[in-house]
């Protein structure tokens, strides 16, 4: 698990030398262990290295036998071992034993076709120093991130776009159509990010670039076909592929401590019985929001060791800058507080790499957001039943439904049987349109719209004979997922030199989650069913049927506490606010908020997001360098 970055220019070598090495203290977070680069006249490749697999000679870049390629690579392949022996079959000669090489040689054998071949987390570039191209790819689901920008006549490529920043090319300007759709979603909802001119490379895609030109290509996409099978069939499906993807997740160079994270929800829990690793770690707060007990609970039951912390309120609050900067982007989910400290935890206790639980919900149908809502076991089974109608019958009675006079569980009827597009764009919905619209200055009331973002993702599977709630999980593993999910899992990680490893979100872990019949997984009984029924076996009963939590962060307690109050109001009535709000307006949510009027807090909470993001880089942040922010986290 790494960082590395990347430009393509004509500048003399001696510059390159002294702007890669700038670039790369931007990034050191992600791999302290080593550093290496290497430059010429048409290029400049700098890394950053936290060392897992061959510690000693998996130096990177790593080249090919004849050093006219080479390589840079973020994250872990799970079937080297098998590629290798492969590729020594084929006549490649290795140098070392990393993973790494093992992608340089597959692009040699196999071309663009490495990507698709490839099982794990990665982000990677391979530059031709003979013909002068760069070819690279993300991962399947997104897991690790890939940033890119043409500034005139530089090409920027890196895993944070924190480390394009001191490159004298690269020109800092906010990307005013971003503000509006991060209103409503919460996220980065656009694949230009909030820096004008820096993209995300899609999951699922590689790129070449040659001579200016860039070329994006999408090499994967999940593809649902549901099979008939038993319930039971179902179950042994999933036990078998989360058992066998745990332990690929769980490798190692001997003397690296690898653990795993622990909830009070399944996910985490079914890994951490699936794993039995030395310690597990987990994280709460000490006003309340806490999940430690029942963490500390089930290590009890499950026989392995737990380590716990729980937060004080202001040394979350404090650290809410801090963690803004390592996210590159604004992200206002509550839950990037606690896993940078259940990161930092885990770092602190010795370990460089923890296994989680992300994914479940998105392969699994896991989210209440899905259908849910009614308590009523009985409205929920007759919406499995209509559930069986036709697509178009479906279709056509969810308007019956949506038009209908109130009455009981008519919402869950309507959005059971809804096209997934009419009433659902992922797991967050802060500002609707209108509230945006209203709270923005005109400026910045603009930018792509729910429907500009969310409809070409639904427009794959519009057409397919799939259930909503299948077509609602794909729009959420290309939106929701790699935008929020992945995107705080591996910067809060990396913010504190951990690898985060996903053994949920694996290729044949979605294999088996894409065969799966809806019906066994989203049902009037729950979510994801069968797969906490496969956790079930592992675990005592109540982890594996209790709802989803989510890390409960206390939102509500800090915006109507004076302190923190106060903290957030003296920022909404800065001069700068002006620019992109209705500072009247703001001002009016957050004193309404603090006195009990209206709950507002996690509209607040995303506007004081963006403001605290906004101020640290496009005000501060040529000031908050690495030594500062190492002092920051020692205040802290």
């Amino acid at each position: 698990m790494c960082g590395f970055v990347s430009f393509v220019n004509d500048d003399p070598v001696r510059l390159k030398d002294s702007q890669i090495q700038t670039m790369m203290k931007r990034i050191i977070h992600r791999g302290p262990d080593d550093a290496n680069y290497v430059t010429d006249e048409h290029v400049a490749l700098g890394f950053r290295r936290l060392s897992f697999i061959d510690v000693k000679s998996g130096r990177q870049p790593i080249f090919n036998e004849d050093d006219t390629k080479a390589i840079m690579f973020n994250g872990e392949v799970y079937n080297f071992k098998a590629l290798r022996e492969k590729l020594v079959e084929a006549g490649h000669t290795f140098k070392t034993g990393a993973d790494t090489e093992v992608i340089l040689h597959g692009y040699e054998e196999w071309g663009n076709d490495i990507a698709k071949r490839l099982r794990g987390m990665f982000a990677f570039i391979i530059w031709d120093f003979k013909e002068q191209t760069m070819f690279g790819a993300r991962d399947h689901f997104g897991i690790k991130p890939l940033y890119y920008a043409q500034m005139g006549d530089t090409f920027l490529i890196g895993s944070e776009v924190k480390a394009f920043l001191d490159h004298p090319a690269f020109k800092l300007e906010l990307n005013k159509a971003a503000l509006k759709p991060y209103m409503t979603f919460q996220y980065p909802a656009t694949r230009e990010t909030f820096f004008k001119g820096v993209f995300k490379v899609p999951e699922g895609h590689y790129f070449e670039y040659h001579d200016g030109d860039l070329k994006l290509t999408q090499y994967w996409d999940v593809d649902f076909e549901p099979e008939a099978e038993s319930f039971s069939e179902a179950v042994d499906k999933i036990e078998a592929a989360v058992d066998e993807s745990v332990k690929a997740h769980s490798f190692a160079d001997d003397g690296i401590k690898v653990g795993s994270f622990l909830s009070a929800g399944v996910d985490s829990s079914y890994v951490a019985a699936m794993m039995k690793p030395d310690n597990t770690f987990s994280i709460g707060f000490d006003s309340g929001y806490d999940e430690t007990k029942e963490a500390r609970e089930l290590a009890a039951k499950l026989g392995i060791k737990n380590t716990d912390k729980k937060l004080t309120n202001e040394e979350a609050f404090n650290a809410f800058p801090l963690i803004q900067y390592y996210l590159d982007e604004p992200d206002s989910n509550p839950s990037v507080v606690p896993l940078y400290f259940l990161s930092k935890l885990a770092r602190d206790n010795g370990y460089k790499a923890m296994l989680s639980g992300e994914g479940a919900d998105e392969l699994f149908a896991g989210y209440t957001d899905y259908g849910f809502n009614t308590k009523s076991k009985a409205i929920r089974w007759v919406a499995d039943q209509l559930k069986k109608l036709p697509m178009k019958q479906r279709h056509a009675l969810s308007k019956v439904f949506k038009h209908a006079p109130n009455f009981p569980g008519r919402l869950h009827l309507y959005h059971a049987l809804a096209p997934a597009n009419e009433d659902f764009i992922g797991q967050a919905y802060i500002f609707s349109p209108a509230e945006a619209a209203d709270l923005l200055t005109p400026t910045y009331d603009q930018g792509p719209s729910i429907s500009d973002i969310m409809d070409p993702i639904y427009a794959k599977v519009a057409d397919k004979d799939l259930q909503e709630v299948t077509k609602k999980q794909y729009m959420d593993v290309h939106q929701w997922m790699p935008g929020d999910i992945l995107l705080k899992a591996d910067k809060m990680s990396m913010a504190n030199s951990l690898e985060l490893r996903v053994p949920l979100l694996d290729r044949k872990v979605m294999d088996v989650a894409r065969k799966t019949p809806s019906k066994h997984l989203f049902n009037y009984k729950g979510t994801k069913w069968a797969f906490r029924m496969a956790a079930n076996r592992h675990l005592p009963e109540e982890w594996a049927t209790r709802p989803k939590m989510g890390f409960p962060v206390p939102i509500r307690e800090w915006l109507r506490q004076d302190k923190y109050y106060q903290e957030v109001r003296a920022l909404f009535a800065e001069d700068f606010v002006k620019e992109f709000f209705d500072q009247d307006k703001l001002l009016q949510l957050a004193d309404d908020n603090y006195n009990g009027k209206v709950d507002g807090r996690r509209k607040l909470w995303t506007v004081y997001t963006f403001l605290v993001w906004y101020k640290l880089y496009f005000i501060d942040h040529f000031n908050l360098d690495e030594s500062e922010i190492d002092r920051t986290q020692q205040a802290g």
